[in-house]
């Protein structure tokens, strides 16, 4: 073993993950990605027919969260959590996504948890039709107890100018539609993991997998919006919730009405609220409560399970 080894870095190791993870990566590219793993820097050609591109940018990781995924050893759905968590505040401009980047930082690198990581990753990059350029490894021992690993992505995307979405068409009488969340998502997990004592997971007959249930990724979602309806607006709900995330994109001038009745929230919530003790408006502001995304349109769009009218602009 080399003294480097012994200091706890495993350069074999490293590379040997880099090979697991190929197949995964590769998986991911169309035809813009200009090259292949192991360069120092991602190439991406900006696909044709835009005649104003503008590059957005998002990044995020996936919080505490982890401790769970870590605790309980399933990793291999966190990844898809990075790429939703960057993606879905990108969409929000009216973008579509074009490549993802992610950085993986670990107490010791075990190849195949690199791999389950990383397939988690690329699988959220599908569901984001979106590719997995780069990435990068850091194996630092004294950063990290054992076992312990962090995860942050970066993503890239691009709209045309013209059709920049950024809230200021916004106008009184536009209506509020919420897009289901497919849970927690990934908000609020320090208080989730407060609440989720091993008493309360066995009283509701719950396991660890049950709490990391991927965020949703929206992408086709909004993009199917956007190329049928006048969307005027989009917010993804994250922490602070319905109110402040929607605000954060109203124009001066005008205000947010929600009926919350109109939300039928998944029975985790609730679970939450009862055992923690929460009350009613503090989980309004830190989870979504079962509305992952919303839009706003002074269009009448048709109502479904998968689009819900939740307010107004006034």
């Amino acid at each position: 073993m080399s003294e480097y080894a012994k200091s706890g870095v495993n350069i074999d190791e490293g590379n040997r993950a880099v090979d697991l993870i190929k197949k995964h990566v590769q998986s991911t590219y169309d035809n813009n990605v200009l090259n292949s793993i192991g360069h120092f820097a991602a190439m991406y050609e900006i696909p044709e027919g835009y005649k104003k591109p503008i590059l957005v940018s998002c990044t995020d990781g996936v919080g505490t969260k982890l401790k769970i995924a870590i605790d309980s050893g399933i990793v291999d759905t966190v990844g898809i959590d990075l790429v939703a968590m960057s993606v879905n505040d990108l969409i929000c401009c009216g973008a579509k996504p074009l490549y993802f980047l992610d950085y993986i930082a670990c107490n010791s690198l075990i190849p195949e948890t690199m791999e389950s990581i990383i397939k988690g990753i690329t699988d959220g990059c599908k569901q984001a039709n979106c590719a997995l350029t780069g990435g990068e490894m850091a194996e630092m021992g004294d950063m990290y107890k054992s076992g312990d690993f962090d995860l942050a992505g970066f993503a890239v995307g691009v709209v045309e100018k013209d059709n920049i979405i950024d809230g200021q068409s916004i106008r009184k009488g536009d209506t509020v539609y919420g897009i289901p969340s497919s849970g927690i998502h990934s908000n609020g997990y320090s208080l989730v993991r407060k609440v989720f004592t091993n008493e309360v997971l066995k009283k509701y007959q719950l396991t660890p997998s049950d709490l990391l249930t991927p965020t949703r990724i929206y992408v086709n979602t909004i993009q199917d919006l956007i190329s049928n309806y006048k969307i005027n607006g989009i917010a993804h709900i994250t922490g602070g919730g319905l109110i402040e995330n929607i605000e954060r994109i109203l124009p001066k001038g005008v205000s947010l009405s929600i009926d919350f009745d109109k939300i039928k929230s998944p029975n985790i919530f609730t679970i939450i609220q009862n055992e923690g003790h929460i009350s009613k408006d503090e989980m309004f502001r830190v989870f979504n409560m079962g509305i992952g995304m919303c839009v706003i349109s002074s269009e009448d769009i048709p109502e479904c399970e998968d689009l819900i009218k939740i307010g107004h602009i006034s």
